[in-house]
């Protein structure tokens, strides 16, 4: 690094990069329409300087950390801890030849929202302050009803949001069996419609169980049932696919949580592919790639929605324009309300942030976490 690289020499330096994994068995048999699984990864990454600590978190392999500790952390000590664009930049050009996409772009997100915690931290501000807001909370929807569930959960899972949490969206998975059980599938979505009730809105997740025509075949059945939200109906990957199901269904259709850089939420907009974008902090490279992303979706008039890790995404969110929602994704919540002090429960269906803490308004609770510590 030169001179110009390193800022002015008041400016506080990171000192520490450090990654941890921790393993979080799943309350019960857990799976959608593509995947099941018995437990959650996170790799949480600690940033360190001018005698404060901040903190980011994926949630993918274990490798993640390993990213974290033999490409990343190099080219983050030393940097100034304000300059978290300049972070960013050089890890982006550290993974040139491992790759940017999967595992390495969610080692990448995790220390690029670590530096911007630490920066709040530095500055004395909760981390939407020193972002600037666009509004006070992030209005959520439920999500969870997952395939694996009995109907006696279901209706409990979504009964709770609605009636107890007052939430106003919920949504639910289908394709189960890579979307060979319609027949099941309309039979929950009407168990989910009669246990919310015909004011909320009802949503759907296929995670791209289905195929375009067999999406298409579907849509009378879920327009009968209001479902308002269909994500995946097909293969993110399959932008044809997708710009066939929006042009068919009256339900919005939305993708991209699985988007890594710029140019595949340009590509996905461009195609005409969604009627909402979805964005995940955790993988998309951080909040200023988040930020971008909602930039390209509003250049195309489009609204964006922030997919799963609730609590990173809180303060994140707020300086939006175009913001339409956060995921409450019931296996996350359940992680990050364990893990962290300062993760309050929403209101009315709302999770704002705490005025009073910086940074993120987090703080690990070491002994919580280090019960699930496997690396």
């Amino acid at each position: 690094m030169n001179g110009a690289d390193m800022g002015g020499a008041a400016d506080p330096l990171v000192t520490g990069v450090e990654a941890a994994v921790y393993t979080v068995p799943t309350d019960r048999p857990s799976a959608d329409g593509t995947l099941s699984w018995d437990s959650t990864t996170m790799v949480l990454v600690r940033v360190r300087g001018g005698g404060l600590e901040g903190l980011g978190w994926t949630y993918g392999p274990a490798a993640c950390a390993s990213v974290v500790r033999d490409l990343l952390a190099d080219q983050v000590r030393g940097r100034p801890v304000l300059d978290v664009p300049a972070a960013l930049a050089a890890m982006i050009r550290a993974v040139r030849n491992a790759g940017r996409p999967g595992a390495v772009g969610y080692a990448v997100s995790a220390v690029e929202t670590a530096l911007w915690d630490l920066k709040a931290r530095v500055v004395g501000l909760p981390l939407y302050r020193l972002l600037g807001a666009a509004r006070t909370g992030a209005p959520l929807y439920g999500s969870g009803g997952l395939t694996s569930y009995g109907d006696d959960v279901l209706r409990e899972q979504l009964s709770h949001w609605v009636h107890e949490q007052g939430f106003t969206r919920v949504k639910i998975k289908i394709g189960e069996g890579w979307g060979r059980r319609e027949r099941r599938d309309l039979e929950r979505l009407a168990i989910a419609r009669e246990a919310v009730g015909p004011d909320v809105e009802l949503f759907a997740d296929a995670n791209g169980a289905y195929s375009d025509k067999q999406a298409i075949r579907l849509a009378g059945a879920l327009a009968d049932l209001d479902v308002r939200w269909l994500e995946e109906p097909v293969s993110s990957d399959d932008l044809d696919g997708l710009r066939r199901v929006r042009g068919s269904v009256p339900a919005d259709v939305a993708a991209g949580e699985y988007g890594f850089d710029l140019t595949y939420f340009q590509r996905m907009c461009a195609a005409g592919a969604v009627d909402c974008l979805q964005a995940d902090i955790t993988r998309c490279g951080g909040l200023l790639e988040f930020a971008r992303a909602a930039t390209v979706a509003a250049a195309h008039g489009l609204e964006l929605s922030a997919h799963c890790a609730p609590y990173l995404h809180r303060h994140a969110v707020l300086p939006l324009t175009n913001l339409r929602h956060l995921e409450w994704f019931h296996d996350h919540v359940r992680i990050e309300t364990r893990f962290f002090d300062g993760a309050d429960p929403p209101v009315d269906g709302v999770l704002y942030p705490d005025r009073d803490r910086p940074g993120l308004g987090l703080d690990l609770r070491e002994a919580d976490a280090d019960a699930y510590r496997t690396g």
